[in-house]
């Protein structure tokens, strides 16, 4: 499956805004890694886009990086090591998806999706601390959570919600119950919110660790297509 150019240019569009570029920085690039200095970053990051390459930061950094090619920055490993001096932290190493299709929504008789809050913070609660902090679903702009309200009270299974990044992106978390992992509650539950981000006139983003293989499933069983990545260190102020 591939994406429509025209929503390549306006993914493109989206990232050059959300790194201080400009507008046309991916789409005019043209096999050239684009170099943006900031002395003032906090952070450091490398992200491949369609083929396009760009290194965001301090100008120090970016003179690190001078002569590595974009398979080593796009290591966190590496980025680690040019700014270790300077006691750069680790933010990850992720790839990004996204969707530019209204996905195949069956309805579904034994569940029903709700977007109170309420239902957000009791899924929160089930899950691991770090899968919670990680998505923020409570946080998010808009969300969707699929719940069995064939037992009193409801119970969330899982549940899928998106900020909008640039006036452009949805960008998508998903979160589901440790028990009902497996079962094709995050893929549906995500498909509820691509088509709500879409009907909004977004194009949906999706972000999975490199070692997230749960996440990965979700996103191309949802009908992402991978597109690139993001690898970013935390700079001390």
């Amino acid at each position: 499956m591939e994406l429509d150019p025209g929503t390549v240019s306006i993914i493109q569009l989206g990232w050059s805004r959300l790194l201080r570029l400009d507008d046309t920085a991916f789409a005019g690039a043209a096999g050239e890694r684009i170099y943006h200095r900031d002395d003032d970053a906090e952070v450091l990051t490398f992200v491949r886009l369609f083929g396009e390459e760009a290194l965001v930061g301090p100008g120090w950094a970016l003179d690190a990086a001078d002569g590595f090619d974009g398979d080593d920055l796009a290591r966190h490993s590496t980025l680690l090591k040019l700014t270790r001096e300077r006691g750069g932290r680790g933010l990850g190493e992720a790839s990004l998806y996204f969707c530019d299709n209204l996905p195949a929504l069956d309805p579904r008789d034994d569940a029903a999706v709700s977007d109170e809050l309420g239902f957000a913070v009791a899924l929160e609660r089930l899950c691991p601390p770090d899968d919670t902090l990680e998505v923020g679903l409570s946080a998010l702009e808009h969300r969707s959570i699929l719940v069995n309200d064939a037992q009193d009270p409801p119970v969330p299974l899982a549940g899928a919600g998106y900020d909008i990044w640039s006036g452009i992106l949805a960008h998508m978390g998903v979160l589901t119950a440790p028990d009902r992992r497996g079962q094709g509650h995050a893929a549906y539950v995500a498909k509820v919110a691509i088509e709500e981000a879409m009907a909004a006139g977004l194009i949906p983003q999706w972000r999975a660790r490199t070692d997230n293989t749960a996440s990965i499933r979700t996103a191309l069983s949802a009908g992402f297509v991978e597109s690139g990545s993001q690898t970013s260190v935390l700079l001390p102020k």
